[in-house]
């Protein structure tokens, strides 16, 4: 019988990730360990065959990133994640967008179930956790950014609920206690978690929840405009406002300004995501910064484990976010 790759990895005491990168020449792999993975090659006569590899067991080395739009800048830093520590496993990245449309979405996952790509990943998807888990038995996917609430399927997200709360604190710590929140109508789970962060960071600290001071719409930065204008026409208009992403924070400035307001002095404004916009914009922007580049890097080394071990890790594995205080804020 002909040896493995698996053979291979066991006779070296090494991952079978590890033999794939030697077999795929990347320079990650330190010289003892490639000098092992060699040394077992020509003790077993492990000779790789590509071609039929891909042809035996369907295996392209191409894992589909399914993104529902181009709008979200941090989405380009996650991909440039992917991509990078793909490199080093031998595996490329085949990069999709599908509109937020559940239709195409299924379109494109046609390329894994026609085994055309080893793997697939939502970042965003419009599919419920039953689909998801029955697409997770047959194949490896995993989702990243967003979770889906009852999907056993690995994925990858930041802390949003207590960023939001992180954000909200620093607020009432500025003296804050009337702290307005702009939201989204289309219920992703990280807005919904960002909410719940938001409301108990105030009843933590003793502030009851005043509905008057939500706002939902779009992530479009013209929505941040409208929620100014709208909070501004309140009765008792709030002194601070949190944005659930840094585009509707850049909104918020940018109608404040206008309508003659020293942000960071009249009103504070914080935001999420930590785009590049927050640290070009005038005033700065406060934000809580994802780990965007980790996270892509993180989803794509436990995906390629999923692919080649003998188990599969379907865990949410959550992210590390940072606060960051600038001039919106008062900083």
């Amino acid at each position: 019988m002909n040896a493995t790759i698996k053979d291979v990895a066991k006779a070296a005491g090494v991952s079978v990730a590890t033999v794939s990168r030697v077999l795929n020449k990347s320079a990650v792999v330190s010289p003892a360990a490639a000098e092992q993975v060699n040394e077992a090659i020509k003790k077993l006569g492990y000779s790789p065959n590509f071609l039929g590899r891909n042809l035996r067991k369907c295996e392209t080395n191409v894992i589909l990133t399914i993104i529902p739009s181009t709008e979200q800048d941090y989405y380009g830093k996650i991909i440039h994640g992917m991509q990078d520590c793909a490199a080093e496993y031998g595996y490329d990245i085949l990069l999709s967008i599908s509109a937020g449309y559940l239709e195409t979405e299924m379109r494109l996952l046609n390329m894994l179930f026609k085994r055309t790509v080893d793997a697939a990943i939502l970042l965003g998807t419009q599919l419920d956790a039953s689909a998801l888990n029955e697409l997770n038995q047959k194949y490896n996917i995993a989702l990243c950014c967003e979770r889906v609430e009852g999907a056993k399927v690995l994925t990858v997200t930041v802390d949003d609920e207590n960023g939001a709360y992180s954000a909200v604190d620093a607020l009432i710590k500025k003296g804050h206690r009337k702290i307005g929140m702009i939201s989204t109508t289309g219920r992703a789970h990280s807005s919904i978690d960002r909410e719940i962060g938001y409301i108990r960071a105030l009843k933590d600290n003793g502030i009851a929840p005043n509905d008057e001071y939500m706002f939902l719409n779009t992530y479009d930065y013209h929505n941040g405009m409208a929620a100014f204008d709208y909070f501004m026409g309140l009765n008792d208009p709030p002194t601070a406002i949190f944005a659930i992403s840094d585009l509707l924070a850049a909104g918020v400035i940018k109608r404040a300004s206008e309508r003659g307001f020293k942000v960071g002095k009249d009103i504070a404004v914080i935001g999420f995501d930590n785009i590049s916009l927050c640290e070009m914009y005038m005033p700065t922007i406060s934000t809580v910064a994802q780990p965007c580049y980790e996270m892509g890097r993180t989803i794509i080394e436990k995906l390629i484990g999923n692919i080649t071990g003998d188990s599969k890790c379907s865990e949410r594995i959550l992210m590390p976010y940072k606060l960051i205080l600038r001039e919106s804020t008062g900083d």
